[in-house]
């Protein structure tokens, strides 16, 4: 293969696993091992919207450049990318099929519709337990707005390539049905059957993926996916707000839920684990892990929360850290990606619920009818989501870097 090449295939490779929600540092070191294997020393610049290849062969020097915006969250393809490597790598597969491979493993199709709709359903049905919904129907309500939302987020995939517009009208459907429910005594005063669907919605893999860039100095590309998951939640809460809106509904700035039982907490987490795990695409040979981490995260936050009478950004810190502790060394000895499993173990305590009662009460005092109290709760429900955010991405990050850090001699000799 010539020097080009070789540099076009490690740039297919680097592009999937990045535009798939694969972490940066999984995507640089995967494509510069790569091009190792291909007799390619490179180094591989991720920017958002580009990725930068800088090699040298035998005294030629070689710069390119490839599209690519990691909006997408797709672990079957990351998993199969990262396979591909290895098996380039070892010499089972041939530099001269690879491109064909990577061709083929870009287009695997995502979870069927069907399968997509049930798990969006269960998700929130599952997250709505979680909050604290008390009755049948309304979670029967959840489960239909919720599969309704992911049904039409299908369709309109196939009618535009904007990326706001799949959550911005699945929440709007799920504000308008919630709102019918309120009317019709139907829900109680959290919302939660407005609330619940939208939660499914929120980028928790981009907010942790923003988080591990700009804690190993990746500013740029760590700030630019961090604008990107909040313009999506702004696009969530705006659709939810609207759909409300139209039936003169409001979404009340209160405390975000009732306390459950331990054994509904568990048992909910592990449905809604499952459930993102079809959203990611995940491997059904990889579920259980996820699975069963996100359980056990769910009730190291509920004994926190519930029993040592810690706040809900110390639980998800305790959480997320034991985590981040497991699922570390288990992804370096399976070979499974970080990503794929440790982001469907944690994304269910991303503060969605908090977000959307934030963006409430701003649009209740921006129309100046908010009562101090409101304001209050508006200012502590901002805070108390960032704080989980920062909580989350520092437990589940900060071990994996401790441990990557001991566990590589490279890294060592570097510093």
């Amino acid at each position: 293969m010539s020097l080009q090449e070789r540099s076009n295939l490690i740039l297919a490779f680097a592009k999937v696993l990045f535009i798939n929600g694969q972490t940066t540092e999984q995507t640089v070191a995967s494509a510069e091992r790569l091009g190792r294997a291909l007799g390619l020393q490179c180094n591989i610049i991720a920017r958002w919207g580009e990725l930068e290849l800088l090699g040298a062969d035998k005294g030629a020097q070689l710069s390119a450049q490839i599209v690519a915006d990691p909006t997408g969250v797709d672990m079957e393809r990351v998993v199969s990318t990262m396979r591909a490597v290895e098996d380039v790598v070892a010499g089972r597969l041939a530099p001269d099929a690879a491109p064909k491979a990577i061709a083929a493993i870009a287009e695997a199709p995502p979870a069927p519709t069907w399968l997509f709709a049930f798990a969006a359903g269960a998700g929130a049905v599952a997250l709505s337990v979680i909050f604290g919904v008390e009755h049948f129907l309304p979670a029967l309500l959840i489960f239909v707005s919720a599969g309704g939302g992911a049904v039409l987020r299908r369709q309109i995939a196939r009618l535009s390539d904007n990326a706001f517009a799949q959550p911005f009208c699945a929440s709007l459907l799920a504000g308008i049905i919630g709102a019918m429910a309120v009317r019709y005594n139907l829900s109680s005063s959290l919302r939660l059957v407005a609330v619940s669907p939208c939660m499914v919605l929120v980028p928790g893999p981009h907010f942790l993926n923003s988080a591990l860039d700009l804690i190993t100095g990746r500013i740029h590309l760590g700030g630019a996916r961090l604008i990107y998951a909040g313009l999506i939640v702004l696009a969530i809460a705006s659709g939810l707000l609207l759909g409300l809106t139209l039936l003169d509904v409001t979404l009340p700035v209160d405390p975000p839920g009732r306390s459950v039982a331990l054994w509904e907490d568990v048992i909910a987490a592990g449905v809604v684990v499952a459930a993102y795990s079809v959203f990611f695409s995940t491997p059904l040979t990889m579920l259980p892990w996820p699975a069963v981490i996100g359980m056990l995260a769910h009730a190291l936050r509920w004994v926190a929360i519930n029993v040592f009478g810690f706040g809900v950004a110390t639980g998800a810190l305790v959480a997320c850290g034991a985590v981040g502790l497991i699922i570390t060394p288990v992804s370096r000895r399976t070979h499974m990606p970080f990503a794929a499993i440790g982001f469907a173990s944690v994304v269910s305590m991303i503060p969605g619920v908090y977000l959307f009662r934030m963006a409430s009460g701003l649009v209740g005092i921006a129309g100046g009818t908010e009562r101090v109290a409101d304001l209050l709760n508006t200012l502590a429900s901002g805070a108390t989501a960032a704080m989980i955010i920062l909580a989350m991405s520092f437990g589940l990050i900060i071990p994996k870097l401790i441990i990557d850090y001991f566990s590589d001699p490279s890294t060592r000799a570097k510093s």
